[in-house]
């Protein structure tokens, strides 16, 4: 921009104040009128709504209102919403606003360089062949921007309001800045509850994914030796535990180990008392059963990803380890996971990723549970069962808001760490 700022002419200086000027300059009327037509529609929802909206975004209102008398107010979380959207708007202006510009810089290069400029026509057939891509897209980015894009700076924002509790329209939320981050790392009322949780969830991640990974694979090859007969049944079978819909196996195992569950049927039986694996002071059975469990749905996906790798494996390499004097641990340490991790550890980030907010196993296994120690939590919620606690059953959205920006922040550190130091980002080209 800076050098077409420089060096343009002043038929496409032109468009620098008007958007389209440069174009009807150069004899393009239909791409002006578009450019124009645009910068117009931009002018108009500004002065009709947009600079009130930006407004808004900053002061998230000031008449709060009153049902009594008959004082409508201002909706604070209506203005954040309408104020993120305005800001969408004004970001979407600027690039069209820099798109007018360059395509005046580049019909100047085409007239310097004696070359003549496309018609009007031809542009909007290119759009039909050349760059389809772009005609394709537009609607997906116009959706991204709106339905994705938008609610998540939304919530990201909401971290920073006192939003929740108490004040909710028609009370008026104000910006806080850091005070919600402050409240969970040193109030009494949430800091205990937010280290112990956290300390149990990075747990719960590293275990769960080593276990679903480890099992995964061991049973990939398991069914890779020659010995094993009926492969194609043993390979089924994990696939029918994992086609079933997760919630249905997670309601299945709270019944088993229940108080009236099978599993405690057979104690009594035995002339043993019946046990609450899943009681109130079930700490570590009720986590062990969690991590079975997500094993249980998790693992049959770990081992077909596992035997679709290793069925590409190059069995000489074995041959040659063994001549070596490799024995079947060395020819697995050096051999095998590095290869199966070379081609998995995107997926084993994405399972990490996805154990660690694991929403549905502790909360149908255990939901609804508030123990001594923990505000409005149990010793098996996770970091995402406790923001749906905080902000879903005790309005407390702008403390959820935080908690979840916070589990933004870990897993995508995590994440970009251990992909960085992969052999899968470092050593690129050694299994090519």
């Amino acid at each position: 921009m800076r050098e077409i700022i420089k060096h343009s002419s002043a038929k496409t200086r032109a468009s620098l104040f008007l958007m389209g000027a440069g174009q009807f300059a150069y004899g393009r009327i239909g791409k002006g009128l578009l450019f124009l037509l645009a910068e117009i529609s931009m002018i108009y929802y500004f002065i009709r709504r947009g600079f009130t909206d930006l407004t808004g975004f900053f002061t998230l209102g000031e008449q709060k209102g009153d049902a009594w008398l008959g004082i409508e107010g201002d909706n604070s979380v209506i203005m954040l919403l309408m104020g993120i959207f305005a800001w969408i708007v004004l970001a979407a202006f600027v690039l069209l606003y820099r798109c007018n510009i360059r395509d005046a810089w580049k019909m100047q290069k085409l007239k310097e360089q004696g070359k003549p400029l496309p018609a009007f026509r031809e542009e909007l057939a290119q759009l039909l062949d050349k760059k389809f891509y772009m005609t394709v897209l537009v609607l997906p980015v116009i959706g991204v921007c709106v339905f994705n894009i938008l609610p998540i700076i939304f919530m990201i924002l909401i971290a920073f309001t006192n939003y929740g509790g108490e004040i909710v329209p028609p009370e008026l939320v104000d910006w806080v800045g850091f005070q919600n981050f402050a409240r969970l790392l040193t109030l009494s009322e949430f800091a205990p509850t937010f280290f112990r949780i956290l300390g149990w969830n990075l747990l719960w991640a590293v275990m769960s994914t080593a276990l679903n990974y480890f099992a995964g694979l061991g049973l990939a090859l398991l069914l890779e030796k020659d010995c094993v007969k009926g492969k194609a049944f043993w390979r089924a079978f994990p696939v029918l535990a994992y086609a079933i819909p997760g919630f249905i196996t997670l309601l299945a195992f709270k019944f088993m180990f229940s108080y009236g569950g099978p599993v405690n049927q057979m104690i009594t039986a035995g002339g043993g008392t019946a046990v609450g694996f899943l009681d109130l002071d079930a700490r570590w059975s009720a986590r062990i059963i969690g991590l079975l469990v997500n094993c249980w749905i998790s693992v049959p996906s770990i081992m077909l990803l596992a035997t679709g790798i290793l069925s590409n494996w190059d069995k000489s390499l074995y041959e040659a380890a063994e001549i070596d004097g490799a024995g079947k641990w060395k020819k697995f340490q050096k051999l095998t996971l590095p290869f199966v991790l070379f081609s998995t550890m995107p997926v084993l980030i994405g399972q990490f990723i996805g154990n660690f907010n694991n929403f549905g196993i502790f909360y149908f296994l255990r939901g609804g549970l508030y123990l001594d120690g923990y505000f409005l939590a149990s010793d098996t919620d996770l970091l995402i069962n406790w923001l749906y606690n905080l902000s879903i059953d005790n309005n407390y959205y702008c403390i959820g808001a935080a908690i979840s920006l916070v589990i933004f922040i870990i897993t995508s550190m995590i994440s970009l760490v251990v992909y960085v130091k992969s052999p899968s980002y470092r050593e690129e080209d050694t299994f090519q």
